[in-house]
């Protein structure tokens, strides 16, 4: 499987710069850094035949990955009738780190790793992003990035970039928040922000939608991996859906794709925070969850301290493994729900599966019955779709993961935009 996001993310029909002698000796690094990736080693010969690239052109290129320090040698392997030495290679990169956040309405979550996957730094932070403004948030934010920026450098790999997925609409190509209902942000340019906030450490910070870069994360590395059509949807306060359609991420004209928190189911229902009345996530968010199971910890009440989600979610499990009566029907319902919205994501994309995130996948086993019998009956093609809900085991971090596996994509990408001169940590 392949994942390349400068393919996947596309928004725009913008036209792909021209090539040139540059651009395609970017290609060609980028080229067989994948190749390595997807092995533990391999000699240049190896790199050619599966590449197609002449010999001495890997050989050149190797050079350079050498230089960058993007590559090691490993040892000589022997191959052949008379033992024909051949120098093996592989994906380097511990002194190269991807910090991936995500900010939500009641935490900001980390996954920092270097660009072999090793995870250095990963943690959750409790944080009422809602209660608290768009400038103590920010402020926040950076803190958290500053720390774990630190965390990376004394594990000796210094973040050539920082990702950060947020509940909204985004503005990716300049990193502006356009619109995070649930957060109360409106027009945000939080990557010139935290750009700001960082200094010295100067590494480009780009935003994406949250839902999307789980989304991303699911096809990498989740319980869907691999599989071209699929829906994720996120379970926090907000509801988002990323959506992956022939392998590629659904992005629409303007990158503002994947809002399915936001379709309206009733007409009738309740105000939701981004203005309209009987969207999607006012039946099937963690806070429509909690009013109905647990009225007296509802979101928003004054003097009520805003608990890490896992442990609301954690209350409730206890609470349906014990036969509680109100939980169990508050769960029931946002099964029933959580199947509607569903069936409209099958009629329309025809996923083969919806992959649940967040407090979906903590609870999957009493949703998922529910809302499992409402897509089987709501679903056009019937049996003919075959949909299924699947619960993810990335729990709350699947969007700051997406977020680091982006950055780590993008350096492989780009590999020139990694120099020998990227400062070193220092020895603590």
């Amino acid at each position: 499987m392949t994942y390349e996001p400068n393919l996947l993310r596309t928004p725009g029909g913008a036209t792909p710069p021209a090539a040139g002698p540059a651009a395609l000796r970017r290609a060609n690094l980028s080229l067989v850094l994948r190749e390595l990736r997807d092995h533990d080693s391999l000699s240049r010969a190896d790199i050619a035949d599966a590449t197609g690239l002449h010999r001495a052109t890997v050989s050149n290129l190797m050079a350079e990955l050498l230089e960058r320090r993007l590559v090691r040698e490993v040892g000589v392997e022997h191959v052949g009738a008379i033992g024909r030495p051949r120098r093996a290679v592989a994906l380097h990169g511990a002194h190269v780190g991807a910090l991936g956040l995500e900010i939500n309405v009641d935490y900001i979550a980390v996954h920092g790793t270097d660009l072999s996957g090793r995870v250095l730094v990963e943690r959750r932070v409790a944080f009422d992003a809602m209660g608290s403004g768009t400038e103590r948030a920010v402020r926040r934010l950076g803190l958290v990035a500053k720390e774990a920026a630190e965390a990376m450098e004394r594990a000796r790999a210094v973040p050539a970039g920082i990702a950060v997925a947020v509940p909204g609409l985004v503005d990716v190509a300049r990193g502006v928040v356009t619109l995070a209902p649930n957060l109360y942000w409106h027009d945000l340019p939080l990557a010139d922000e935290l750009t700001s906030m960082l200094r010295p450490l100067d590494v480009p910070v780009r935003v994406d939608n949250d839902a999307n870069l789980s989304a991303l994360a699911e096809f990498t590395s989740g319980v869907a991996a691999g599989t071209p059509d699929l829906v994720y949807l996120t379970g926090e306060v907000g509801v988002g859906g990323g959506i992956i359609s022939g392998g590629r991420l659904l992005c629409g004209a303007d990158g503002y794709s994947g809002e399915v928190g936001h379709l309206r189911v009733d007409p009738n229902g309740d105000q939701c925070g981004c203005g309209r009345v009987g969207c999607w996530e006012t039946k099937v968010g963690l806070a429509a969850l909690v009013r109905a199971a647990m009225p007296e910890q509802a979101y928003g009440l004054p003097g009520m301290p805003v608990p890490d989600p896992d442990e609301r979610v954690a209350d409730i499990a206890r609470g349906l493994s014990s036969g509680d009566r109100r939980m169990t029907q508050a769960v029931a319902q946002v099964g029933q729900w959580l199947g509607l919205g569903g069936s409209i994501l099958a009629n329309l994309f025809n996923p083969r599966v919806i992959v649940i995130g967040g407090y979906f996948a903590s609870l999957a086993q009493w949703l998922l019955p529910h809302a499992q019998d409402q897509l089987n009956r709501l679903v056009v093609a019937g049996s003919g779709a075959q949909c299924r809900f699947v619960a993810s085991t990335l729990g709350f971090g699947a969007a700051s993961r997406g977020a680091a596996s982006m950055v780590v994509d993008q350096i492989i990408n780009d590999p020139t935009s990694i120099l020998d001169s990227l400062p070193r940590p220092a020895v603590h």
